[in-house]
C-alpha cells in the first residue's frame, strides 16, 4: 500500500505528502480524530510514532511530545489499538516509527503480528541501522510490513544502494545531520543529494527532518517522490489544535502541488 500510494501521486506529477505525529499526543484520546483529520487534509501515507522515554534521534519538539505522551498513558498497546480504530474507516497507509527498546520488550513477533493485525503497513526502527541485527531485519522482511529505510548526507554513496535493498515501501532521506526540528531553511545543496540517491536505489525517496513552511516543502517535492513532516506538526498541536495542524499540512499539500506544476510546465 505505501509504494502505491507514492506511485499513485507520481503518475499525477506530484509527490507524496507524509506526515509524523506522536501517539497520544496532545491527549491520549487524540490519536484517532488527529490521523484522520490528517488523512482528510492531504496526507497520503501517515507516520504514527510510538513514544519512548529516550529519544535520542528526535529533537526537542518531538521528545516533548514523546515524554507528553508517556505520562498520558500512551503504550505499545494502546497506540496499535487506536490505529485498529482508525484502519476500521480508512485506508490510509500508516508507517509505525520507533525505538528498539519498546518493540523488544513487547516481543518482536508478538509486535509484528499485532501491528499487522491492527492495519500497520510499515515499520521505522530509527536505530536499526541495516546490517546492525540480520536477524531482527530479516523477521520484519519476512512480515507483510514494510521495512522503512534511513539514509543520510553522511551515508557512504557505495552504501546507500545496500541500505535500500534491505527496505521497502520508500527510502526516508533524512536532509540534515542532527536531531529532528524545524529549520527556517534547507541546504542548497539538497536537490544534487536527493538526485544522487534517487539515481542509486529503485525505491521512492521521501524527505524529512526540518520542513516547516509550504515553501520547503514545495522545493522538497520538487526534487523528491515525498516530503515528510513532523516536528513543525507536533509544534502546532502543543495546543491540542488538531484543526490548525490540518490546515498546516493543506497549506503543505498546496505548496507541494504548486511546486511540481512550475517544475514541470
Amino acid at each position: 500500500m505505501i509504494s502505491q500510494a507514492f506511485e499513485a501521486r507520481r503518475s499525477q506529477g506530484r509527490a507524496a505528502l507524509v506526515p509524523y505525529v506522536t501517539a497520544g499526543y496532545p491527549a491520549i484520546d487524540s490519536t484517532v480524530p488527529l490521523l484522520e483529520a490528517l488523512a482528510s487534509a492531504g496526507a497520503d501515507v501517515l507516520e504514527l510514532g510510538i513514544p519512548f522515554s529516550d529519544p535520542l534521534a528526535d529533537g526537542p519538539t518531538i521528545q516533548r511530545s514523546s515524554f507528553a505522551s508517556l505520562e498520558g498513558g500512551t503504550t505499545v498497546r494502546s497506540v496499535l489499538a487506536d490505529l485498529r480504530v482508525f484502519r476500521s474507516r480508512n485506508a490510509t497507509p500508516v508507517v509505525l516509527m520507533t525505538y528498539l527498546n519498546p518493540v523488544l520488550r513487547y516481543g518482536i513477533d508478538s509486535f509484528l503480528a499485532d501491528a499487522v493485525e491492527a492495519g500497520a503497513n510499515g515499520l521505522l526502527l530509527t536505530d536499526l541501522p541495516t546490517g546492525a541485527d540480520p536477524g531482527l531485519e530479516e523477521r520484519v522482511s519476512a512480515s507483510p510490513l514494510d521495512l522503512i529505510r534511513l539514509v543520510a548526507p553522511t551515508t557512504d554513496p557505495d552504501r546507500v544502494p545496500e541500505v535500500a535493498a534491505g527496505g521497502s515501501g520508500f527510502l526516508y532521506y533524512i536532509s540534515r545531520t542532527g536531531v529532528t526540528g524545524a529549520t527556517s531553511e534547507l541546504r542548497d545543496t539538497i536537490g544534487d543529494e536527493v538526485g544522487r540517491v534517487r539515481a542509486a536505489v529503485s525505491l521512492p525517496v521521501a524527505v524529512g527532518f526540518g520542513i516547516s513552511t509550504p515553501k520547503q516543502a514545495g522545493e522538497v517535492a520538487a526534487v523528491a517522490d515525498g516530503v515528510v513532516v513532523g516536528s513543525a506538526l507536533i509544534h502546532l498541536l502543543q495546543d491540542g489544535e488538531i484543526d490548525s495542524a490540518a490546515s498546516f499540512l493543506s497549506s503543505l499539500r498546496s505548496g507541494m502541488d504548486a511546486a511540481r506544476s512550475d517544475h514541470s510546465s
